[in-house]
């Protein structure tokens, strides 16, 4: 088989569909992360600009692999920043070898040396020894430096019976079209107090609307008036699925004990094998002065709101020493772990040197 590597076109798109339904992610849990009806419509919301990398079977058109390189504006140590991602890497089981790998990563070279930011996110699942021995401990030449940022935690908070709104002085209320000049002030006062939080426009929040996020799916909390925290329910159902593959460890032995006794205790059961999961994500969480008594009935008014459209998990990613993620926990959840990099090629400066000690901030929903 003769592989090129070359950036995708719209003749390659179901053959890369093809081929994340193919490859899962291994963990604790192993999932599938499909892309129907359109892959680069899961890629549209990693940025402002994306680019598509494909190996492709030059004969037959198979597509054996696949990355995304995407760019956005995200503060960092408080001031606006051009900052990358790489992400929804796929290659075929087949082609593992990093043979593969280091000829992709070349490619990856090339845009970023035609178009250059300081550095890349890359999040990689806990437990995925292979991506991190390949990228990391054994990484080849032509790939970027990984510096460790930050342990991330991401929550599926599993949506059983309805709980009370919190009432702890503020008003909690749905976002709209008319908030959304307030809505942005308070996500840029408030968002560069973390590294990594999107600098939001007027623009940018509208975007959403088209790939599943109105200013209706928002929760506003006010105090006298004044935004004190904003948080809104993401459904990507449209264009990202996640599909269970397996489980390991006590989960496997206890699914089938767990299943039978969750309808009595008011909560949903575990995925079955080959079932897509009805998520919904938490997103653009923001809090002023990362208040968990704030933090608190808005989560509450996320989960209540998801559990009422028939969602089954609410989806809400934390770096590990965020103060509100003891809040979160609270609730009943299965835990994904991950790591978060930068990656840096030799023309990044050092970038992972210059960054101020502050919690991250990543919408897991982008990723």
């Amino acid at each position: 088989m003769q592989l090129e590597i070359a950036l995708a076109t719209a003749a390659d798109d179901a053959a890369i569909r093809g081929l994340c339904r193919r490859e899962a992610i291994p963990g604790k849990i192993t999932v599938r992360y499909e892309r129907e009806p359109e892959f680069s419509l899961g890629c549209r919301v990693t940025g402002d600009e994306f680019q598509v990398v494909v190996a492709r079977d030059r004969e037959h058109g198979e597509v054996v692999g696949v990355a995304c390189r995407s760019t956005r504006e995200l503060f960092v140590n408080g001031l606006p920043r051009r900052i990358g991602y790489l992400g929804q890497l796929r290659v075929d089981q087949r082609f593992r070898g990093r043979w593969l790998v280091s000829r992709g990563f070349s490619m990856l070279r090339e845009l970023h040396d035609q178009d250059p930011v300081p550095a890349y996110l890359v999040s990689i699942v806990a437990g995925n020894r292979e991506a991190e021995e390949i990228l990391i401990r054994k990484a080849r030449k032509s790939f970027p430096e990984f510096h460790f940022v930050a342990d991330f935690k991401t929550l599926a908070i599993s949506l059983g019976r309805a709980k009370a709104p919190l009432d702890i002085g503020v008003e909690i209320s749905p976002g709209s079209s008319d908030q959304i000049c307030e809505t942005v002030q308070f996500l840029q006062k408030q968002g560069k107090r973390r590294q990594f939080f999107p600098v939001w426009t007027q623009h940018s929040l509208r975007k959403l609307a088209s790939v599943g996020l109105r200013m209706e799916d928002m929760c506003i909390a006010r105090r006298n008036g004044e935004i004190v925290g904003i948080a809104g329910l993401w459904n990507q159902g449209a264009y990202k699925q996640t599909v269970i593959q397996g489980y390991s460890g006590w989960l496997k032995a206890a699914a089938p004990f767990y299943n039978a006794g969750a309808p009595w205790m008011g909560r949903p059961t575990l995925p079955r094998l080959g079932a897509r999961v009805r998520s919904v994500y938490a997103a653009l969480v923001c809090i002023a002065d990362d208040d968990a008594r704030i933090f608190s009935p808005l989560l509450r008014e996320l989960y209540n709101s998801a559990r009422a459209q028939a969602f089954e998990y609410l989806l809400i990613g934390l770096d590990a020493g965020d103060p509100l993620l003891p809040g979160a926990r609270k609730y009943d959840h299965v835990l994904y772990p991950s790591r978060l990099y930068l990656a840096e090629w030799p023309n990044g400066d050092h970038f992972h040197e210059q960054l101020e000690r502050r919690t991250a901030y990543v919408d897991i929903a982008t990723l």
